[in-house]
């Protein structure tokens, strides 16, 4: 008995090519969709989920370049960094990049987000808007600046903190100049640089 020959018709697709090209869509739109996500955000993944010693290693090569640049000394940038973004988890730094809970200006890229501030002897919670950075580099380098160029109505307020030759004088020029509400600022970035022996970066 003869083989049937069976004669694709014309313009007929077969089954195995219609599903290989919607599982290659499929793939194209999830990547799209996660691409699109991190430019949302603004994250570029770098928490990874690090240990305490893997977050202080990722800082410390561009915080003694900013020693040796403008002065500042690293364990103050390792101590605040680690206070104020909770060893990089706390939203603002994981998905937005800043490390330091710098405030944005107007023309500024920012997002507005819940924070505390202590006021008239209590803490409160009001809405700020902060910097959205593209890295952590990035924003090292902006809280150093700030340092560096002080606020609009007084160019020298952190001047202390960069003629400060120990963490101790440089925490408590932060407290003095008013870079966070907190009473016991200083306190706290003098307790954590003790804790994890960040005062060694800074020779």
């Amino acid at each position: 008995m003869p083989k049937k020959i069976f004669k694709k018709r014309k313009g007929q697709v077969s089954l195995p090519l219609i599903f290989g090209g919607l599982l290659l869509l499929g793939v194209a739109f999830v990547f799209s969709l996660h691409l699109l996500s991190n430019s949302i955000t603004g994250s570029d993944d770098q928490t990874k989920n690090l240990t305490h010693q893997e977050f202080i290693d990722e800082l410390v090569p561009h915080a003694k370049e900013l020693q040796q640049g403008y002065g500042i000394l690293p364990s103050i940038i390792l101590g605040q960094a680690i206070l104020e973004s909770n060893w990089g988890e706390s939203q603002l730094a994981s998905q937005y990049n800043n490390l330091f809970g710098i405030k944005a200006s107007e023309n500024q890229n920012k997002i507005s987000l819940e924070t505390k501030e202590y006021v008239n002897e209590q803490w409160i919670t009001i809405q700020g808007d902060f910097r959205v950075y593209n890295s952590w580099d990035e924003s090292l380098d902006d809280h150093t600046m700030l340092f560096v160029n002080g606020t609009n109505w007084n160019p020298q307020l952190y001047a202390g903190v960069l003629t400060a030759t120990n963490y101790q004088e440089a925490a408590q020029a932060l407290q003095t100049a008013g870079y966070a509400t907190d009473p016991d600022y200083a306190n706290k970035i003098i307790d954590v640089i003790k804790t994890y022996n960040l005062e060694q970066y800074d020779h």
